[in-house]
């Protein structure tokens, strides 16, 4: 099963990344189901599917280039400037999901669900949405006296920030701390805050400004010590089970 598994995974992403230019994409974009870009797509599906499978199994292929027709075909009519992320994650799920049924067509496997609420995976879920969400919003309120006054002495505005950039920073920060505790790689949380003081360095330094530099690395402190707290007492939760 896995390596039938591995193989429809394979030709999907060749299909959908490696052998999908760039201007096939925005052709399709642009003209939808009129682009001939579209139906090359998914001869190209077809094509990588037959090797992969060495033309095995052909009815099952036919439903898969069959419905990523239709899914590609519905992504491209709702796409828009404001949804095509959004879009882009759900075409990506709804293929996988047929791969994962055409697997069960041809090669059936037990689907057990009850291990999805066992108390280990419970445990392992609320600590990520502690380390990435609850974390950040313990951030904020223990920074929140300090903000105004970064705003009104931060003199290092050239270009900007993005958008929520910070948030999603220290949301990744964490959870790379917490999986490095969970693998026993304490030594790569070490390089993780000597890389992220590289790239800071230059921002601070320019700036010349000792609150912003403060501010950082209070930050700083703070979200790794929450996510080694969190990686430490999870791990110890863990033992109990």
């Amino acid at each position: 099963m896995m390596i039938l598994a591995l193989k429809l995974i394979l030709a999907h992403f060749i299909g959908d990344f490696v052998l999908q230019p760039a201007h096939w994409v925005e052709d399709k974009l642009e003209k939808k189901g009129r682009s001939k870009y579209l139906y090359f797509h998914i001869g190209v599906h077809l094509l990588a599917l037959l090797i992969i499978l060495q033309f095995q199994h052909i009815l099952p292929i036919l439903v898969i280039v069959v419905t990523h027709f239709l899914i590609d075909l519905g992504k491209l009519s709702l796409t828009n400037a404001k949804n095509y992320r959004w879009l882009f994650v759900l075409d990506q799920v709804l293929h996988l999901l047929v791969l994962g049924a055409v697997l069960y067509w041809i090669e059936p496997f037990p689907l057990d669900f009850s291990n999805l609420l066992t108390e280990n995976t419970l445990l392992l879920i609320t600590f990520l949405v502690f380390v990435t969400y609850v974390s950040g919003i313990i951030m904020r309120m223990l920074l929140a006296p300090y903000i105004d006054e970064i705003a009104k002495n931060d003199v290092s505005e050239e270009g900007g920030s993005l958008k929520n950039a910070g948030t999603y920073i220290g949301m990744l920060e964490r959870l790379f701390v917490f999986g490095f505790i969970l693998m026993q790689q304490w030594a790569a949380i070490g390089l993780l805050i000597a890389a992220k003081s590289v790239f800071r360095f230059g921002d601070l330094n320019k700036g010349k400004n000792r609150k912003l530099t403060e501010y950082v690395l209070i930050g700083t402190l703070l979200s790794f010590g929450l996510a080694i707290l969190s990686g430490t007492f999870y791990m110890y939760l863990a033992e109990q089970l």
